[in-house]
């Protein structure tokens, strides 16, 4: 808070001691929406445009993917597409191909998500996959083009 509203708070006549309603952050809210056709791409643009606190709508049918952007709680965006299009939504479950450091593995590898991406696993065994032991490195890099002393045998 600003110097002017902690001031304001004590000079204030007009509202008898109510509390000031706290302010929802500016935020993207990705949803996972299947979108078929350009019909359904209005109705779910439709839904989202007509939510108090949305200021901007996208909505990649490609990608089966609407992104929100605005003064909005997430499960109420996914509780407003679900009620009024009748289409199941969910918050986008994928990241980027390029932040998970095992997109292969099971927990992780989604044949369904869009190019690019994998499935976001907050599971931390997923992350203990395919960690190489000290023999396994010493091998690999002998031979590797990064290393300036590795044997050239071709």
């Amino acid at each position: 808070m600003g110097v002017l509203d902690h001031l304001s708070e004590y000079f204030d006549c007009s509202s008898h001691g109510s509390k000031h309603k706290k302010r929802k952050q500016l935020q993207t809210v990705e949803l996972k929406i299947r979108i078929d056709c350009e019909g359904c791409e209005r109705k779910v643009k439709r839904a989202l445009e007509g939510m108090k606190g949305v200021k901007q709508v996208d909505v990649d049918r490609k990608a089966n993917k609407a992104t929100v952007v605005g003064y909005v709680e997430p499960s109420k965006v996914v509780a407003r597409v679900t009620h009024r299009t009748g289409k199941k939504a969910e918050l986008w479950p994928y990241v980027p191909y390029d932040v998970v450091a095992h997109p292969y593995a099971p927990g992780v590898y989604d044949k369904k998500a869009p190019a690019g991406y994998v499935r976001k696993a907050d599971d931390p065994n997923v992350y203990q996959l395919a960690r190489a032991s000290s023999t396994e490195v010493r091998y690999t890099t002998a031979f590797s083009d990064e290393n300036p002393a590795a044997c050239a045998v071709m």
